[in-house]
């Protein structure tokens, strides 16, 4: 099997007034003849190192399950960082979805080979790193068309999002939550139900009339359960 590269950048967002640290994976097969899709992770880190995303994709692409596909995760500097870029009540966070869909995606597109359509870019994302590829999904439907959410943080500022989202043709979401998350442990060491939230969300977009797959896997919220759905999340949204 061949094997892709991984690129280690460091990125200046005007919109941030800050560096961002890049991961790009980059399949082995590129090559400027052909074009690409983009899957941009934030808890970009995470995403490469527990997730192992960059070997499940040239696995992947070897098997002919994936199309085309390389890959960027955007690395968080901190947990209150994290917090302060990826949920509505962050003061980083409009900047931090200016920063994806407005720095991000131009760089991409400059730099490789890619495929300029929202049905050909997604975002994903872990718990609040999922709302944020949520919300930046539902502002910028023309630039990204999916959605990857492993466990995503919700509350009533998110579900206003989703409820005033518009342009829903666009978008097609991929949603999964453990049964047991009804009782997650968060860093401040408070104690959160984020499945109630997650099935409300999810009942409110099929209401909507959003192109959403969900799916209640057994388990809570850690990399030991949304490590085994990233095989199925990429052929899903990529195969």
């Amino acid at each position: 099997m061949d094997k892709g590269t991984v690129k280690d950048i460091t990125f200046y967002s005007e919109s941030l007034q800050e560096h961002m640290q890049l991961l790009i994976y980059i399949p082995a097969n590129y090559t400027p003849l052909y074009k690409y899709n983009i899957l941009i992770a934030s808890d970009g880190k995470d995403y490469f190192q527990l997730g192992g995303i960059p070997r499940l994709a040239d696995e992947l692409i070897d098997d002919y399950e994936i199309e085309h596909l390389i890959i960027v995760g955007v690395s968080y500097k901190s947990v209150a960082d994290r917090k302060r870029k990826y949920i509505p009540s962050g003061d980083q966070h409009e900047a931090y979805l200016r920063f994806l869909a407005h720095e991000l995606v131009p760089y991409l597109d400059a730099e490789f080979s890619t495929i300029p359509l929202g049905s050909n870019r997604g975002l994903i994302g872990d718990s609040m790193a999922a709302t944020v590829s949520l919300l930046a999904a539902i502002q910028y439907p023309n630039t990204f068309g999916k959605a990857i959410l492993h466990s995503p943080y919700v509350d009533d500022l998110v579900m206003d999002k989703v409820r005033h989202a518009t342009q829903l043709d666009l978008l097609s979401i991929y949603h999964v939550i453990g049964t047991d998350e009804d009782e997650v442990i968060l860093h401040d060491k408070t104690v959160k139900d984020f499945l109630t939230p997650n099935r409300e969300m999810h009942q409110l977009m099929v209401n909507m009339g959003f192109n959403t797959f969900y799916e209640e896997f057994k388990g809570n919220h850690t990399w030991k359960y949304w490590k085994p759905d990233l095989k199925r999340a990429l052929i899903e949204n990529f195969g």
